[in-house]
């Protein structure tokens, strides 16, 4: 018995030697997993740290031997020049507008087209989903043709409505799949208790499916601001007039034919990032959270 006690013992004591090293060693990977993410980070942020800096530099100072350095003289004037004479601040208003009444209709759109093909059974309802997806396979530049046609019969050029119907039904079909993923997830007992209980058609689809949505809908909602936020082929060729044009037009204009001031160019750049940077900054959980979900469940 002696002898099984001091077999155990020892056994005990290798064990717990063993588990001390695997921690220590699990330790030491984390330290480096630390630092690789960390070096990763400061790779990742360096072009916004260049563009800021860009911004607030002179033609000399961009191509001189400060390229990466602080700026010598921080010239905050180009971002006057920005906003004066480039009129950056009218063009971000008119892509906030378009984006904004672009993320309400393709969010309403889907939310509907979904409830209709996964709560309700009727004949035709996988062809028309099979219809919509076709929509994804469809690249939104090679219509730029017909629908500038289309737009130009309906009069519609030179006006916001003439970027935000493109934008709505290029982004809708993606909007359908990702809330087909998430609608597919609710249960069926849902509908039929609140039709017990009084609700009508509408009274489910605003009071019981659209609350247990907000997953999809932040997906939905975070894709579409992207599209929108980042178009230049259709905001160049649709819109002409400079009273709508959009902020990635706007910063594009910026550049002269002969000579280029390149620091106001910096700090439209930079206006045009804050907004996608203010999503990632205060928003990256959910960001990250409905963009996982979405992947599982679609």
């Amino acid at each position: 018995m002696k002898n099984d006690d001091i077999f155990l013992n020892q056994n005990k004591k290798s064990i717990t030697q063993g588990n001390s090293f695997l921690n220590k060693g699990g330790k030491g990977k984390e330290i480096w997993v630390y630092i690789i993410l960390g070096i990763w980070a400061l790779i990742n942020l360096f072009p916004v740290y260049w563009m800021f800096t860009f911004s607030l530099k002179s033609n000399e100072e961009i191509f001189g031997d400060n390229v990466a350095g602080l700026p010598k003289e921080w010239l905050w004037s180009n971002y006057e020049k920005a906003m004066g004479v480039g009129h950056i601040g009218k063009y971000f208003l008119n892509s906030t507008i378009i984006a904004i009444v672009t993320i309400a209709i393709v969010m309403l759109f889907s939310l509907m087209a979904t409830f209709t093909l996964t709560r309700f059974i009727w004949k035709g309802r996988k062809r028309m989903n099979a219809f919509f997806m076709l929509g994804l396979t469809i690249p939104i530049h090679a219509a730029i043709v017909p629908i500038y046609v289309t737009l130009s019969k309906l009069h519609l050029l030179n006006s916001y409505l003439s970027l935000i119907i493109p934008y709505a039904a290029f982004s809708l079909a993606m909007g359908i799949l990702i809330c087909t993923g998430f609608m597919q997830e609710l249960p069926m007992d849902l509908d039929e208790a609140a039709c017990i209980d009084g609700c009508g058609v509408w009274g489910i689809f605003f009071r019981i499916i659209v609350p247990l949505m907000k997953p999809a809908v932040a997906t939905v909602s975070i894709y579409t601001f992207l599209q929108c936020w980042n178009e230049l082929m259709f905001a160049n060729v649709f819109i002409s007039d400079s009273a709508h044009k959009t902020l990635p037009v706007g910063v594009q204009a910026l550049s002269g034919q002969y000579t280029t001031d390149w620091g106001p160019i910096g700090a439209a750049l930079v206006l045009a990032t804050f907004p996608t940077l203010i999503f990632y900054v205060f928003f990256s959980k959910k960001i990250q959270d409905s963009f996982i979900a979405g992947a599982i469940k679609g």
